[in-house]
């Protein structure tokens, strides 16, 4: 995301920024900056029909600048595209002021935006993200097994399904080759859907996954492709190559691959490598009825009341879904409880809820806290509306519910 030009003011957030958005990962940022009731200026095309004196009625389409009061967001990850409507609060000559309309956020076209309450401290965190001009860790990853093969595109916000293949296998049989011609079959055609996908000139790091040896078996497949094929750029992405076990070839298993000790070390450096870290480190003081694990929005905010998530080891882990709530109250509630943290020397992170780590937080109420000392009675006189979270060991079950049941799902919409 490119910044075109900024006018904000840090005293009292007032003012708007112009940016160009670039690749697709920058409609998900878009995504997180915008806000219901901001106002959103951008490009626009309308149908306008006109009649003439004769009664003979023509429609033509009109370009145009518009600008609207936004009321929701529609976003679709796997193709990119973000559609905002909206009210439109600045009346031109083709459109008359209230109306409704949706604006078609595109690549290499700008948009400017301008916060209703002010560019707060996340608002703000977002956007300086979002136009950070460093590379991007990237990492593509094929979970399989024996005939199914997912690939994946994984980001420092987002895991998209970029391809599924699927083929039917037939049974190993003594003296017959079918289910090695088969399974060949298989890797080839995941092979070419996966060189479809990457760009070999820039390699990004390949993570194989499966059940079994069926992730071993596909790196020796591209090793000898890698080796005998005409294809030498091919050779660029074999020692980028990392195999991890997973409990099955769908998508909800790679929260397990991505917190292995294989994956972790060679994506030390990325974003989502400590959030998954952290998420790990979280469910473990859980599993072991730690005191200073605690999850819910009511519990984790009386611990940062009671300066508990501060210097010293504090983090808080919230999902990036709170913070697009309509209710400008809900948001600025969680604006404090992230700037408290900061003020008392916390670590925050703010995790993507389209990525793996972000949806295990929300099975969690999409908010956790690692504290730097115990609390045993964070949810004593609570009532039952804001008894959403804990930390005892029942409840952790319960939440690991969440992902149990996933074990029995085909495939997670993204």
């Amino acid at each position: 995301m490119r910044l075109i030009k900024q006018n904000i003011e840090i005293k009292d957030g007032s003012g708007s920024a112009t940016l160009l958005p670039e690749e697709p990962e920058d409609m998900w940022h878009a995504y997180n900056i915008i806000r219901p009731t901001d106002l959103l200026r951008a490009s626009a095309v309308r149908k306008i029909i006109t009649e003439s004196d004769t009664g003979s009625r023509s429609n033509e389409r009109v370009h145009m600048m518009l600008t609207i009061r936004v009321t929701k967001m529609d976003f679709d990850p796997q193709a990119g595209q973000l559609h905002v409507s909206g009210q439109v609060s600045e009346e031109n000559k083709f459109v008359k002021l209230g109306s409704f309309h949706t604006l078609d956020l595109e690549l290499q076209r700008n948009f400017t935006l301008e916060k209703a309450e002010g560019w707060d401290s996340i608002a703000l965190d977002m956007l300086k993200e979002a136009v950070n001009q460093e590379s991007k860790a990237q990492l593509w990853a094929v979970v399989m097994q024996e005939g199914l093969a997912n690939i994946c595109l994984i980001t420092e916000h987002q895991t998209i399904l970029r391809q599924r293949v699927e083929i039917s296998l037939p049974k190993k049989r003594a003296g017959s080759s079918d289910h090695e011609k088969s399974l060949k079959r298989f890797f080839q055609m995941t092979f070419d859907s996966l060189l479809r996908q990457i760009d070999l000139t820039d390699p990004k790091p390949l993570l194989l996954a499966s059940p079994g040896y069926t992730a071993t078996s596909f790196h020796s497949f591209i090793k000898t492709q890698a080796s005998t094929g005409t294809n030498k750029s091919l050779q660029k992405l074999v020692p980028k190559i990392t195999i991890a076990h997973s409990a099955s070839a769908h998508l909800h298993s790679l929260s397990e691959v991505l917190s292995s000790p294989a994956v972790t070390s060679k994506l030390s450096d990325t974003k989502f490598a400590r959030e998954t870290s952290l998420m790990e480190k979280f469910f473990e003081m859980m599993r072991k009825d730690d005191p200073r694990a605690w999850y819910g929005p009511r519990e984790c905010e009386l611990a940062v009341e009671r300066g508990a998530v501060g210097k010293g080891g504090g983090v808080l882990l919230i999902s990036n879904a709170l913070f697009r709530s309509q209710d400008i109250a809900t948001r600025r509630r969680w604006v404090k409880v992230v700037d408290d943290v900061k003020e008392q020397g916390g670590e925050v992170r703010v995790l993507s809820s389209m990525h793996e780590s972000g949806k295990r937080l929300e099975g969690l109420g999409g908010i956790a806290a690692i504290l730097t000392y115990p609390i045993e009675d964070l949810d004593e006189g609570l009532d039952d509306e804001d008894q959403g979270g804990g930390n005892v060991a029942g409840q952790i079950d319960a939440a690991h519910g969440i992902e149990g049941r996933r074990e029995h799902e085909d495939e997670i919409d993204f």
